[in-house]
């Protein structure tokens, strides 16, 4: 059996390996959404032109409830961060039993109490990032609301054609941000997914983030999904163009 107060080389160096992944994927696709094509960028613009629509219509219900149904989307996530911590807090007071469950199966490592209390602690950490990101999210996206709220009508002749430019622009903006919140949250959730091989072996650890760096790449720069989202309107040639996007609009 393992000493119980020795944590283990490999353990440190498969967590320093799962935060180099999540942080440095993350850094990644911001830079490249700013360079090419990403579900990020397009919807950006795509975002742009639901806001300049928006101030074609009188009656906006449909907008609204298009944002409160993203906002029930993301309220669904940060309950679930709620009840998954819960879990994992009864976790941390029952490491003793984890190990022995853990100690059937042939392939694992079974390490000391305090590495199975730090990898628990880890796990938490990562919940409480995912909560505070989705609620901030849900914040935002209430912004957005009040934003479609506050649009002005398409017969005001007291607003100008620059300040509707602007309000397009920047409600697309607050939509974005909102976005990117929600975005990083189901990051986190999808880098959970790693650290519940950690408990098992440190090296299925480090594979499985490497995996999900691969699948977050595949989804977000060249899923089917953002190749459709690029020929709508022909947004992809806007953007690959040497002009801002914004500057069509």
């Amino acid at each position: 059996m393992p000493q119980e107060d020795v944590i283990g080389f490999m353990n440190w160096v498969g967590l320093i390996w799962f935060l180099f992944c999540w942080i440095a994927y993350s850094q990644f696709a911001k830079f490249m959404a700013t360079r090419t094509a990403s579900l990020s960028s397009v919807m950006h613009v795509h975002r742009i032109n639901w806001m300049r629509r928006l101030l074609t219509r009188e009656v906006r219900v449909g907008d609204a409830a298009l944002l409160a149904n993203v906002e029930r989307n993301v309220n669904f996530f940060a309950s679930s961060c709620v009840l998954v911590l819960a879990g994992l807090l009864t976790a941390l007071t029952a490491v003793h039993e984890i190990r022995d469950m853990l100690s059937k199966i042939s392939f694992a490592t079974i390490d000391s109490i305090l590495a199975m209390e730090i990898k628990v602690v880890v796990m938490i950490c990562v919940f409480i990032y995912a909560f505070f990101t989705f609620t901030w999210s849900m914040r935002q996206f209430g912004f957005a609301s009040a934003l479609v709220g506050a649009a002005p009508m398409p017969n005001d002749n007291s607003v100008t054609p620059a300040d509707r430019r602007s309000f397009a622009i920047y409600a697309a903006k607050v939509i974005d941000q909102a976005s990117h919140s929600y975005n990083n949250g189901l990051r986190a959730f999808y880098f959970s997914l790693a650290l519940l091989l950690w408990f098992v072996n440190v090296w299925l650890l480090m594979a499985a983030a490497a995996v999900i760096v691969g699948i977050l790449y595949e989804r977000e720069f060249l899923s089917r999904s953002l190749k459709a989202l690029k020929m709508i309107e022909h947004v992809g040639d806007k953007l690959a163009s040497d002009d801002n996007e914004l500057s069509n609009y």
